[in-house]
């Protein structure tokens, strides 16, 4: 083997004494390193658990709700809330149950998932059909101006034609026909250019409301 020359020993050799004064530095250093990429890999794979956790619970939640099984779809429900009530999953978990309870005559019940739904849920989407949802509950309850308020925020662009014309209904049952006529010009005007056959039908229901109150 070829011995060193002097300016590769001299360069060893410092190498060495660098090391020597730094070595617990470095060492620390990839320590701290390794600890970060193994709290990173922990905390994905923690996500991916819980995201596999999650699609489970509410696999189980749709066929209980297919199934009819009230009883194990509040079990399920309250599970996924427990657990995971930050996920849209349990969102929408909360408002299967919420309708299942009202079509069972258990408006209390219902309310109380809807309300959960809005004040806890994280997806602004979600949180939009379940005040629509509330406001029809509170509306069937004659209690109209607890639904106006329900529907007081603007929804998401999406929903605006929506919370407008249960606004109208609202409006018209409370007796203001005027502001039941301008909300339906409103959901008419938010239904904007689309052609899809379901905006073709509520707009043609819209009109009909207006044409109900004289074009108002």
């Amino acid at each position: 083997m070829a011995a060193y020359d002097l300016e590769e020993q001299e360069q060893l050799s410092a190498l060495r004494d660098w090391w020597e004064k730094n070595s617990n530095r470095v060492t620390w250093v990839v320590l701290a390193c390794a600890l970060v990429l193994l709290a990173w890999t922990g905390w994905h794979r923690y996500q991916t658990s819980q995201a596999t956790e999650t699609g489970v619970l509410y696999a189980a939640i749709q066929q209980a709700d297919q199934a009819k099984d009230a009883v194990k779809l509040r079990a399920l429900t309250d599970e996924i809330v427990a657990k995971h009530g930050e996920s849209v999953l349990a969102q929408m978990a909360t408002l299967m149950l919420a309708k299942a309870e009202a079509d069972a005559g258990n408006q209390k019940d219902s309310q109380a998932r809807l309300e959960w739904a809005i004040n806890k849920g994280s997806d602004t989407l979600v949180r939009d059909v379940a005040r629509l949802r509330l406001a029809a509950l509170q509306a069937d309850a004659k209690d109209n101006d607890a639904a106006l308020k329900t529907l007081e925020a603007a929804p998401d662009k999406a929903f605006t034609a929506r919370f407008e014309d249960l606004r109208g209904d609202i409006l018209f049952a409370k007796g203001d026909a005027k502001a039941a006529g301008e909300a339906y010009k409103r959901a008419m005007t938010a239904l904007g250019e689309n052609s899809g056959q379901a905006s073709a039908g509520f707009r043609t229901v819209l009109q009909t409301k207006l044409d109900a109150l004289g074009g108002a």
